[in-house]
């Protein structure tokens, strides 16, 4: 049996694309070897970097996103150069008009990506919060453990890691609850109608300062009587402490261990809530609640 003939078309296609490779090896050679000398640029301009503004005592977090921008440009120009050797007929102008036209229809694409980018970008420059602070956004608060370019990582007080993209960081308000050392924190006390006002306050503010993780050399205990309660008089309490959660917790501890050890010492009551029942009176004869009339 004879085999079966190739067509002369297709062959001659493929003589020409074996052709078309030979011719361009050279060319391919010569652009795997920029890319090697780009690889090694970037490796070094990283290294550089790194080493630069480590001297300069720059933020860790700061110095990968100028390490990253570095190695980007390089890569992107010597990718361009890369593309023009391969490809002769391509000018600079036209592959940066390709790239232009190109990244608009990517940036489209990925819209939401860049936008984290850009938003991470800002954060690790303006630094609005940083590592180990406490955050508070979103109703989501917790422990800052990692910021990366796209998204921050908190660790909540009871454990549970939230990964939040950095562009809501950068839209949404965001409390920091340790921008500062210390942080003011407060409880209402109560005390009842027949107490002396003056002297509740007193023993209230003294019973505060004693205790050890009061901060009364940052700004003074303030004690103020706020309302009239339905069974009490209620005193506003408010000191400075340490600004973590557990600083916060602690101290409220304490502070409502030592006011009401302080009351009880001086006789000064704490009462409980008081509820009045009126029930309606018997009927004027019978002895039994009136019924109603028609």
């Amino acid at each position: 049996m004879e085999a079966p003939s190739v067509p002369m078309p297709l062959v001659d296609q493929l003589n020409t694309y074996l052709t078309g490779f030979w011719r361009l090896l050279p060319q391919l050679f010569v652009a795997l070897i920029v890319v090697i000398l780009v690889w090694l640029a970037a490796r070094a301009a990283r290294w550089i970097v790194g080493r630069a503004l480590t001297r300069a005592r720059m933020r860790r977090s700061l110095i990968e996103v100028f390490q990253m921008i570095s190695t980007t440009l390089i890569w992107a120009f010597g990718s361009l150069i890369a593309m023009t050797i391969i490809f002769p007929s391509l000018t600079p102008a036209k592959a940066l008009t390709a790239l232009g036209l190109g990244s608009v229809a990517v940036g489209f694409a990925f819209k939401d990506i860049f936008e984290n980018f850009i938003a991470g970008i800002l954060i690790l420059i303006r630094e609005p919060f940083k590592l180990d602070d406490f955050i508070e956004c979103d109703d989501f608060e917790g422990k800052v453990e990692e910021i990366t370019v796209r998204d921050t990582h908190i660790r909540q007080t009871d454990g549970q890691l939230v990964v939040m993209p950095n562009a809501v960081l950068f839209k949404t308000p965001v409390t920091v609850r340790t921008s500062r050392n210390h942080r003011r924190t407060s409880i209402i006390v109560g005390v009842a109608y027949g107490e002396d006002v003056d002297i509740a306050r007193d023993v209230i503010r003294d019973a505060v300062v004693s205790v050890d993780l009061v901060r009364d050399d940052v700004r003074d205990v303030q004690v103020f009587a706020t309302a009239f309660s339905a069974s009490s008089i209620d005193f506003e309490v408010a000191w400075w402490t340490g600004s973590r959660p557990v600083d916060i917790r602690a101290s409220r501890d304490q502070v409502v261990a030592a006011v009401k050890r302080a009351l009880d010492d001086k006789g000064i009551e704490i009462p409980f809530p008081y509820r009045t029942l009126t029930f309606k009176g018997p009927g004027p004869e019978s002895g039994t609640p009136s019924a109603p009339t028609e």
